[in-house]
């Protein structure tokens, strides 16, 4: 039984969980915008043990962004699917664009505020952090959250 399910633009990488996924904010930091192409970047974590990827045609291709952190994306049209840490590969963040199936779960912070992109605007009530949340409000799976 899947709980989600997501593809990429053009269908050729596809995946279903088996479990919820974590809680989860908006990132506003430069890596996340470069990396989602918008002002932030949602992402929520699951163990990767709960996770089925199917990739029939080989378009998986993976990035190190930065040291330790590698991000997954299709070859082909180039959606960014997932990411995880070289020092904790069992969990991994899927971003949630990419859902093919409803997600309840509303953000819990905005981080990184501090880098925002100066065009855009918040205009919710959901906290904001200069830098990571902190653990009581937000516990992001799978990323460096100190």
């Amino acid at each position: 039984m899947s709980v989600h399910a997501g593809s990429c633009l053009c269908g050729a990488i596809r995946y279903r969980t088996s479990t919820e996924l974590s809680d989860f904010g908006y990132c506003h930091c430069k890596s996340c915008q470069k990396a989602s192409g918008a002002g932030h970047g949602a992402n929520a974590g699951v163990a990767r043990d709960n996770l089925e990827l199917e990739d029939s045609a080989g378009q998986l291709r993976e990035y190190e962004s930065s040291p330790g952190k590698i991000r997954a994306f299709c070859g082909r049209c180039g959606t960014p699917i997932l990411a995880y840490l070289k020092r904790t590969p069992e969990l991994v963040r899927i971003r949630l664009g990419t859902l093919d199936t409803d997600f309840d779960k509303s953000a819990k912070a905005h981080t990184f505020v501090s880098e925002k992109a100066s065009w855009e605007t918040i205009e919710d009530d959901v906290p904001q952090f200069d830098a990571w949340a902190d653990r009581s409000v937000l516990e992001q799976v799978g990323s460096k959250q100190p």
